[in-house]
């Protein structure tokens, strides 16, 4: 039997290709994806060829947010069974470096990410009808909630992981700058972490609408009102923290002008080199924290997904069909409509 996959050649190059169907060995399972989400690095491969210094040095089947079926067990596999609904977890730590050993696991030294172009060759990623994984990265849902929410397990896995380096949210003053899908989810995970406030920008209209119906209290386009966070900046700012999910100069900045003395600014978009105002940072005593990917995040994630305890539903605006690639690209890089878009397989 073969398989469809969406392969990418190089940039603007993305091919939707037929390859012979691989059988699942000893603690494999082979997983039929109903759906999977388009991601920022999917764009950053697309239209950029990488993102900061990884770079796409061959050709590689994109994506690692995906959900499926079980259709065959390998030998000795325990636990799953054909006809189980799963989220299929990227992330694949050695378990043996020293971070693994810290239990530090993403940032295992011998990583492998599902449609990730950091290694060499690259690790093949989950755009595809079938895919072959370790059963270890199978987390069972009860099927009670649609396969395309089920596949947004990942997002929502950096979201939660990004919300544990925060710290404390109960009663918080929540700031988030950027209102795309990881934005949307941490207005989500805030809310479910009792925040009492959560204000959000953007520069377009449509997600700022998902964010509140995420759980914002406030939303702000920045764009139509460039002026509108300035009442959070008196007596040195007003948020207890903030997540900043878009990367943009100008939002960290904002943030930390409208952080309060002691607050916590979380950075969780990704870029290149940019200016940050260090000064400002000292003078405040703020924490500017990374946080990268998860670990034990995204079994939690598929929970609060398959139990409707953080609903996902809103943030899932597009859904294509392998044969429109290059229309669901299209889409999924314009934030004016789009805040998930994903490949609907089967």
């Amino acid at each position: 039997m073969s398989v469809r996959v969406c392969r990418l050649h190089g940039q603007h190059d993305l091919r939707l290709e037929v390859v012979p169907e691989i059988q699942p060995g000893e603690g494999e399972v082979s997983v039929r994806i109903g759906a999977a989400g388009i991601c920022g690095s999917d764009l950053h491969y697309f239209q950029d060829g990488g993102f900061g210094p990884i770079r796409v040095r061959e050709p590689i089947i994109l994506g690692h947010e995906a959900a499926g079926t079980v259709e065959r067990l390998g030998q000795g596999v325990t636990g799953l069974a054909v006809g189980d609904r799963v989220a299929v977890n990227p992330s694949r730590p050695c378990g043996r470096c020293r971070y693994c050993l810290e239990g530090l696991f993403q940032h295992c030294l011998a990583m492998r990410f599902s449609g990730s172009a950091l290694r060499f060759p690259h690790e093949q990623g989950l755009f595809r009808d079938r895919v072959v994984v370790q059963a270890t990265q199978c987390v069972v849902v009860s099927g009670g909630r649609s396969i395309a929410e089920t596949a947004c397990s990942e997002p929502l896995a950096v979201c939660l992981h990004a919300a544990n380096r925060a710290g404390e949210l109960m009663g918080a003053r929540v700031l988030v700058t950027g209102a795309g899908p990881i934005g949307a989810l941490c207005v989500a995970v805030a809310s479910h972490r009792g925040a009492a406030e959560i204000v959000v920008t953007d520069l377009h209209d449509q997600p700022l609408a998902v964010a509140r119906r995420m759980g914002a209290t406030k939303t702000i386009n920045i764009a139509a009102d460039p002026r509108a966070l300035e009442v959070y900046e008196t007596d040195k700012g007003h948020f207890d923290m903030a997540f900043e999910c878009s990367a943009a100069a100008a939002a960290i900045d904002a943030a930390i002008r409208c952080v309060r003395p002691l607050g916590r600014i979380v950075q969780v978009g990704v870029a290149g080199a940019l200016p940050v105002a260090i000064s400002a940072l000292v003078g405040k005593e703020i924490a500017f924290l990374g946080t990268h990917r998860f670990h034990a995040e995204f079994t939690e994630a598929a929970r609060l997904i398959d139990s409707g305890v953080i609903d996902v539903k809103t943030i899932i605006t597009h859904s294509f069909a392998p044969e429109d690639l290059a229309e669901a690209f299209r889409v999924a890089g314009d934030r004016a409509q789009s805040v998930k878009t994903q490949l609907a397989f089967s």
